[in-house]
């Protein structure tokens, strides 16, 4: 059963890794309003440089760890698909994901066309 798979298999190492850096990004773009108020205050009270460094080094660090768990996240999503542990069906040239024919249903007037007959529009 496919949702038992998800149940079943404990997080690994690698996927530890990547939701402790997702954790890390969202705390960090989280903190961005705070140091933009204590940046705020900073600059009020005449640190104009302090305060700026305070912001922009925030906002650094938040968009570092946003990119860096991005790409730790595709890096261990393209190691599950790639791996043994998930597996992916192929379709074959009779099964189409998006697209499954009604039986006929005995219709007189309905015209049956054959897959080289017609294409799909997206």
């Amino acid at each position: 059963m496919m949702t038992s798979w998800y149940a079943e298999r404990p997080a690994g190492g690698s996927a530890r890794a990547v939701i402790t850096l997702t954790l890390l990004a969202l705390l960090l773009i989280a903190a961005v309003p705070v140091a933009l108020l204590a940046a705020v205050i900073m600059m009020a009270i005449g640190h104009l440089a302090g305060g700026l460094a305070l912001f922009g080094g925030s906002v650094l660090a938040a968009a570092l760890a946003a990119a860096l768990a991005g790409m730790s996240g595709i890096r261990h999503l393209r190691t599950l698909l790639s791996g043994s542990g998930f597996h992916v069906v192929p379709l074959d040239g009779n099964q189409d994901a998006d697209f499954a024919e009604p039986p006929s249903g005995g219709y007189p007037d309905v015209v049956r066309l054959d897959r080289s007959e017609y294409t799909e529009i997206r």
